[in-house]
């Protein structure tokens, strides 16, 4: 049986924006790369900040809650 791959978003398209959606309602892991670093967290609020869209989540090992600005964000993918 094939597992079908995850799908990874490098531009803000509403199939893109739904996901992350759905992540946030489910308390799904997200792992997104900025920067050159990846970070795999526990998405929990999608908001809006000021011009800028924010997703904020918490690192699964320490609980620390981290903000990221969607444009910043080279690419995301929510993990199964």
């Amino acid at each position: 049986m094939r597992v079908p791959p995850i799908p990874e978003f490098r531009s803000l398209t509403p199939d893109a924006l739904d996901a992350l959606e759905r992540a946030v309602r489910e308390h799904r892991r997200v792992a997104l790369r900025r920067r050159g670093t990846e970070y795999v967290v526990v998405a929990q609020r999608l908001e809006t900040s000021g011009r800028d869209d924010v997703l904020a989540g918490r690192l699964p090992m320490t609980g620390e809650l981290l903000t990221f600005r969607l444009r910043d964000l080279e690419s995301f993918a929510v993990l199964p």
